[in-house]
């Protein structure tokens, strides 16, 4: 029985990033034997699927700010992935020179890459205190912090003196904390 293909597997970049991948894997094998050989080819091979994976993780979900991050992770490996390309080719340890398909390769990619993210719902997000994507000097943005989960806070409410040698907890000093007792 034939696997139906994902959606993500119709799309353009992902079809670029497959054609990457598949220029990788023919450069990976071209290396000559060398004692850099299986690390330059396993780091080239890991960031072609990578890219795949992230496009995959992209499309899974749909907040602009996720969709945004494994943008720049796809980013990233496009670049380590030919700069081992590049590496290779400098000390000649491949029996072409493939940086120039590659460079070629990876332009075509960027150019549908570049369609896809501006493609990303900016409206469907929400805020990650991380203050990337958000402006937090906004009062809206304010007001959105104030309602997300401080862990800290959180965290703070749980102290051990509070519950007793049996494992209860001891309502009495739910008010108080060890330390504002003076």
């Amino acid at each position: 029985m034939e696997r139906k293909p994902h959606k993500f597997e119709k799309l353009p970049v992902y079809q670029k990033a497959q054609e990457l991948f598949d220029l990788v894997d023919i450069i990976a094998e071209a290396l000559k034997e060398a004692d850099m050989k299986e690390h330059l080819a396993a780091q080239m091979l890991s960031n072609a699927a990578i890219i795949q994976a992230k496009i995959a993780g992209a499309e899974g979900g749909g907040l602009y700010s996720l969709r945004m991050q494994n943008a720049v992770l796809i980013k990233l490996a496009v670049q380590d992935m030919f700069n081992a390309v590049s590496f290779a080719s400098m000390v000649n340890i491949n029996e072409e020179d493939y940086v120039q398909l590659m460079r070629d390769k990876v332009e075509e990619f960027r150019l549908v890459f570049v369609d896809w993210i501006r493609g990303f719902d900016k409206s469907y997000d929400i805020p990650d205190n991380w203050a990337i994507r958000f402006d937090t000097s906004t009062p809206e943005q304010e007001k959105l912090e104030e309602l997300m989960f401080d862990e800290d806070k959180f965290l703070e409410r749980f102290d051990d003196e509070r519950f007793e040698d049996d494992g209860n907890f001891n309502e009495d000093d739910s008010d108080e904390r060890p330390d504002d007792k003076n």
